[in-house]
């Protein structure tokens, strides 16, 4: 089963589900060991395509890092927190994730879009 290591241990992923923003973006960036490459992509692959069946799931998108560690980041946007919310507490997602390796660690976060004036919008 895999870790649990918060970007922001002032902040986990159980506080942020407390919060409303729509939409909102899931980061999570994973490290494992690289001879757990195949196990964790198919373990990921079985998540997403559940998330992906969930109410407010609007898109995700799987990145590997350049270079030779195994590091991936999800990016994953919802229409609410509130939707991740339920997806992320549904009994069916939780026992899935005993069947990442040990060796995966994941840091998921919440976030919301920012705006900069002149360069993108909130």
């Amino acid at each position: 089963m895999l870790q649990l290591r918060p970007l922001d241990p002032s902040f986990p992923i159980e506080r942020q589900l407390a919060t409303d923003a729509a939409p909102a973006v899931l980061v999570n960036l994973f490290t494992l060991a690289v001879d757990d490459e195949p196990k964790f992509l198919d373990a990921w692959r079985n998540d997403a395509a559940f998330m992906k069946q969930q109410p407010g799931f609007i898109s995700a998108q799987l990145h590997r890092a350049l270079g030779e560690n195994a590091t991936y980041l999800n990016y994953a946007v919802w229409e609410s927190t509130a939707h991740f919310r339920a997806a992320f507490s549904h009994p069916a997602f939780r026992s899935s994730l005993a069947a990442y390796p040990s060796s995966v660690c994941a840091s998921p976060h919440l976030f919301r879009k920012a705006g900069v004036e002149g360069i993108c919008d909130a």
